[in-house]
């Protein structure tokens, strides 16, 4: 559905100082972000074809992201290939509104616009990977899904409710995995190893396709150890030597197969079964002895993960139907089970000690179902609507020692009530959404949803608590214009409203954090948040530039905050989740890249992002950075033989952050990171393999920082680093 752009190179003095002036000023926000990978060489060495990426996510149907009427980046495949990253999250450090929360080998997670965890959906092929059981700061994992199965990975900046319901009040990250069409048998091997975290990662898959029969499947298994950080200042933290981070390894594996069968011609049945297993994950921790005194040690640990997945689909196309042109079902059913163990030491005296050991395991089965269809009601309106569905069980048990040494024997006490009852959660939504092209250059999407939320809590052993039954009815709606100028610029404004209704843990959990922060009491009064968000912004291309700029308000009502209640509970201090009347969260992205000609192009950006408690200021809610500046410079050689590609990263002063007594400060500290990758083709053998080497350095100038939502408790990254990896595909 893309075009195709032939790009002439050129060169000169006014085209070097717009790219000077790009580089240092706009973040590449287009397919591949600049790694060129959209590029292919033709015979003539100074002639470079760029393929227009596509998105489905924002309208459920294929539309050029310059056309597209809301800000979307896309990754696509040869990006993904040329970063082997970790997971899919580790993609986004340098795209502007984006951050990265969690640190680890799989543990990191994707953060929007200032938000993080629950609000930000994250979607596989159009069906949510959210469960209602997760912490409100975490979210669902997206190391669940195999980079090596990804096809790209399309994220949505800003709300996008009224096509996929709860929780994507802050953005949309949808993981599109790969289709087979090619006929025969195709594959590839491939192994990457990390130094700093002595990550050893072999992967194969084999896809390929006969007559209406085709299949896709693959196995990564992975193992790494600890990383270290280096030495080196991050606010009031000093580390004297290169530092263990704890916890942040771990042994895994992803494996997946996906069947495909055209019946007949336009009518495509799939069935999917994907699994994922991962042993001493970890939350990340340095131990207090090595920055500070007085501290408590805390170890957050996940033992145990296992997640299986099945789903069966069909697609038809070109039906011609009275109410459908094109349908889309998918059915699908998941078990997540998890362990969970936290641990806590802290001096209460002279010689006197408090030792917390929890572990909690968790049971999460979800089934659920997502059907829409597409008709083309007129020339110049297109429908989209359907209806989704899903229900959540969740069990769990929980097992907790205290241990007090220091005032004569031991004390020691134990606990096995529940901190959440066995729970459900159900959610039911119908949308509709119509793509209206009012004019040839000015066309409108605009829809509604209505969705029903029912949670409650079950029997559950060891709690007398009485039941309880919470409901939510919500109806959201957008509209998103955009307006094209001319074929080199448009201009984009949306409005939309959000919700997110809230989950298990914060109607039902009640007692100690995993954090060791403190006791939460449950809240079954908590309502939804709700929000209201404002998108304009400008888009412009031409043979040397792409670039956009959006600036956006999102003003969330009754937004889930922890607030303390100024109490104790069993010697911890009390808190609770609450609603809050009105946060605000407001900024401005910018992204470009330039093509100057000879296999060379550049990109750079910046992302400004405030947020504030709009009742009381003094109350800062920043979950992330509050100014990014990005850019890079990428040379691509002739005929793709190889490439190699630098970038830096500034974050600037974080101040809106409630830290507390955190030892960095009163805030968080800037830092610059810079990286180098590089990639070959060696050779293609006689029977067609072609052999390719990757090699990145992460962390060039091996400075101690750490993200934004890493910081607070102190998880810093990596020291440098070297990745290289190696791949036979066919």
């Amino acid at each position: 559905m893309g075009t195709l752009t032939q790009i002439k190179s050129r060169s000169g003095a006014s085209l070097l100082a717009l790219g000077a002036l790009i580089i240092f000023a706009l973040p590449s926000l287009l397919v591949g972000q600049t790694t060129g990978s959209n590029e292919a060489e033709t015979s003539k060495a100074d002639t470079v074809y760029r393929v227009r990426p596509i998105t489905v996510t924002v309208t459920r149907g294929p539309r050029e992201v310059f056309r597209t009427p809301k800000p979307v980046v896309v990754l696509d495949r040869a990006t993904i290939q040329e970063q082997n990253p970790n997971t899919i999250t580790d993609l986004f450090r340098n795209l502007p509104g984006v951050d990265v929360s969690g640190v680890g080998v799989n543990q990191t997670r994707p953060s929007i616009r200032g938000q993080r965890g629950a609000r930000i959906l994250l979607l596989q092929d159009g069906i949510r990977m959210n469960n209602s059981r997760r912490q409100q700061d975490f979210g669902e994992l997206p190391a669940l899904v195999d980079v090596g199965s990804v096809e790209r990975v399309e994220i949505v900046r800003g709300p996008s409710s009224v096509l996929y319901g709860t929780d994507a009040i802050g953005g949309v990250v949808n993981v599109v995995t790969r289709r087979t069409e090619a006929e025969g048998l195709h594959g590839s091997l491939s192994y990457k190893y990390g130094a700093a975290e002595d990550q050893s990662r072999w992967s194969a898959r084999t896809f390929g396709a006969s007559g209406k029969f085709s299949y896709n499947a693959g196995l990564t298994v992975r193992r790494a150890g600890a990383y270290e950080a280096p030495a080196g200042t991050f606010g009031n933290v000093t580390l004297a030597n290169d530092t263990p981070v704890n916890n942040t390894g771990l042994e895994d594996k992803n494996w997946d197969i996906r069947l495909g069968l055209e019946a007949s011609e336009g009518h495509l049945i799939t069935l999917a079964y994907e699994g994922y297993d991962a042993e001493k994950a970890g939350f990340g921790d340095v131990s207090p002895s090595a920055f500070a005194d007085g501290l408590p040690s805390i170890e957050i640990l996940y033992p145990d993960q296992r997640f299986d997945k099945v789903v069966l689909g069909y697609e038809g196309s070109e039906l011609g139907w009275s109410f459908a042109d094109r349908v889309d079902i998918r059915g699908y059913g998941q078990d997540n089970d998890r362990v969970l163990t936290f641990g806590l030491a802290q001096s209460i005296g002279p010689g006197a000690t408090l030792a917390v050991d929890t572990r909690n395991v968790t049971d999460i089965t979800t089934f659920g179902f997502r059907a829409e269809a597409r008709k083309l009601v007129s020339e110049q309106l297109l429908l989209t609507y359907g209806i989704d569905f899903s229900n959540d069980d969740a069990v769990g048990t929980d097992q907790s020692t205290t241990v007090i040494v220091g005032f004569g024997p031991p004390m020691i006490f134990e606990e096995d009530r529940p901190q959440v009852p066995n729970s459900s959660f159900q959610s039911l939504g119908f949308f509709m959404q119509g793509e209206l092209d009012v004019t040839d250059r000015f066309a409108v999407v605009a829809g509604g949803r209505f969705q029903d939320i029912d949670a409650k809590t079950n029997e559950t052993p060891g709690l007398d608590d009485e039941l309880v039954s919470k409901s939510d009815e919500t109806f959201v709606g957008a509209l998103n214009a955009i307006f094209e100028v001319s074929e080199q610029v448009s201009l984009i404004g949306s409005v939309g409203r959000a919700f997110r209704s809230p989950n298990l843990i914060e109607w039902f959990f009640n007692g100690a954090t995993p954090e060791g922060s403190g006791f939460q009491v449950r809240n079954p009064d908590l309502e939804a948040e709700t929000s209201i968000n404002v998108d304009l912004g400008l888009r412009f291309r031409n043979r040397f530039v792409e670039a956009e700029v959006f600036g956006f308000r999102n003003k969330i009502s009754n937004g889930i905050r922890i607030e303390a209640l100024g109490t104790d509970v069993g010697g911890f201090p009390a808190f609770q989740n609450v609603n809050v009347e009105e946060l605000i969260y407001k900024g401005v992205e910018v992204g470009a890249t330039g093509f100057l000609g000879n296999g060379i192009s550049i990109g750079g950006g910046y992302t400004y992002l405030d947020s504030e408690n709009a009742l009381d200021p003094n109350s800062p809610v920043g979950e992330s950075f509050s100014q990014k500046l990005t850019s890079n410079i990428r040379y691509q050689a002739p005929g793709n033989r190889f490439w190699v590609q630098y970038d830096i990263r500034h974050n600037g002063d974080q101040k809106e952050v409630n830290l507390l007594d955190n030892p960095i400060g009163d805030l968080l500290p800037s830092f610059t990171v810079q990286n180098v990758r590089a990639g070959f083709n060696l050779f293609q053998s006689r029977t067609g393999a072609t052999h390719r080497v990757g090699i990145t350095v992460s962390n060039l100038t091996n400075v101690l920082y750490a993200e934004a939502s890493n910081a607070s408790f102190f998880r810093p990254e990596p020291k440098r680093n070297m990745t290289v990896t190696y791949e036979i595909s066919f």
